[in-house]
């Protein structure tokens, strides 16, 4: 079993100036309210159902679901945030397309879709010929990693508007009709397995940037921990021969989970599988909210946490560093588990297995409870009951 490994404070740090997201600037809870009152103003469709472009209901929120003849269309949208301004600190460009990819697309998957086609949105002040070749490599890279056509985009000089760049994306996916993966047939027993981050991936980072602000540190110091954790790489840009660096460590590419999540998706409708499409119960993005992302899955059954996977030393670190509350961290970050997928009890061995064949560090690490409905991490006695 894994566990919070905390790390000593670095010399100067002031272990008494609590922090957390509200702190750095992010209020989860104002966000939320936000949101709400947003899409309580928005008219759903003018789209009637049966028509193509019709709204498809389904809980979550991951990705939104429109008919298209005998296939549903699913779509998303996202941006990369705070991180850009740790690649603009270090003219590092070379993971934000992969970030920006990454968040669209496993949203995508959290509903069963295969993504096909993403397009970008980029906002700067001034064109910069080198940023936005960069920029077109790292692009270029996530299409191969998720497997999708760059379909178009769109860049905009923004003077007086933006100060800075700003990338953003929409994916597009599709389904076959009946093949949604809505988190609606959830039951208790169901079993957790959770894939393994890559890192802090693409949430958080405004509480990252004022944790190490406020400790007087540079991207460019050497990372004062290990940067081994088991199912994940640091992808380097700097000399191989130097020591890995903090900015090296924060700028790491989100994981895109389409390897192996759409392929295990395919597999569920052979006919000669042994578990099918509807042994895949539901899937959780781990994004911003942390944990408490499960709630969005089901009205009314809880989880359980039991053996959550290995966290990443850079998380016991930041928490450490900043004096940041277990709770808070596990309500901002991914914890070093990026992605959840509930699967049946009775074909649960089989699934594993097949996830592990494909990607190392995968593992169950709880069930689905019907005890109420919140989230709780057994280990650390955390629980959240509200998204």
């Amino acid at each position: 079993m894994s566990r919070f490994v905390h790390c000593l404070p670095m010399a100067g740090s002031n272990m008494a100036d609590k922090m957390d997201y509200a702190s750095a600037g992010v209020d989860i809870d104002l966000e939320g309210s936000a949101v709400a009152s947003l899409v309580s103003s928005l008219s759903k469709s003018v789209r009637p159902t049966g028509t193509p472009g019709a709204p498809v209901d389904l809980p979550g929120g991951f990705g939104g679901l429109i008919e298209f003849g005998d296939h549903l269309l699913a779509l998303a949208t996202d941006g990369v945030g705070s991180k850009l301004q740790i690649a603009a600190a270090l003219n590092e460009w070379s993971g934000v397309g992969i970030d920006c990819m990454a968040m669209n697309v496993n949203d995508l998957l959290c509903v069963g879709a295969e993504p096909i086609a993403f397009v970008d949105y980029v906002a700067v002040p001034k064109p910069d010929p080198e940023v936005h070749a960069a920029l077109g490599a790292s692009l270029a890279e996530a299409c191969r990693l998720a497997r999708v056509t760059m379909a178009g985009g769109e860049t905009a000089s923004l003077p007086g508007i933006v100060t800075e760049l700003d990338l953003s994306g929409t994916a597009l996916g599709y389904l076959k009709k009946g093949n949604a993966i809505t988190g609606e047939n959830l039951t208790a027993g169901d079993v957790m397995i959770g894939l393994p981050s890559s890192g802090i991936h693409s949430n958080g980072y405004s509480l990252v940037r004022r944790i190490i602000e406020h400790a007087g540190l540079q991207y460019t110091d050497p990372a004062p921990f290990s940067s081994q954790s088991p199912g994940r790489e640091i992808v380097r840009f700097n000399d191989d021969n130097q020591a890995i660096t903090i900015g090296e460590i924060f700028l790491n590419p989100t994981r895109i989970y389409c390897d192996p999540v759409v392929d295990l998706i395919n597999q569920s409708q052979l006919e000669e599988c042994s578990f099918s499409i509807n042994n895949l119960k539901a899937i959780c993005h781990i994004t911003g909210g942390g944990l408490s992302n499960l709630l969005r899955l089901h009205e009314t059954l809880g989880w359980e946490i039991t053996n959550p996977l290995t966290v990443h030393p850079e998380f016991s670190w930041l928490g450490d560093l900043g004096a940041v509350e277990t709770w808070e961290m596990y309500r901002t970050f991914n914890m070093g588990c990026g992605m959840i997928i509930a699967v049946s009890e009775q074909h649960a061995g089989e699934i594993l297995g097949w996830l592990q064949d494909r990607m190392s560090g995968v593992d169950i690490i709880g069930k689905v409870v019907d005890t109420g409905r919140r989230v709780t991490h057994k280990p650390l006695d955390i629980e959240y009951s509200h998204y």
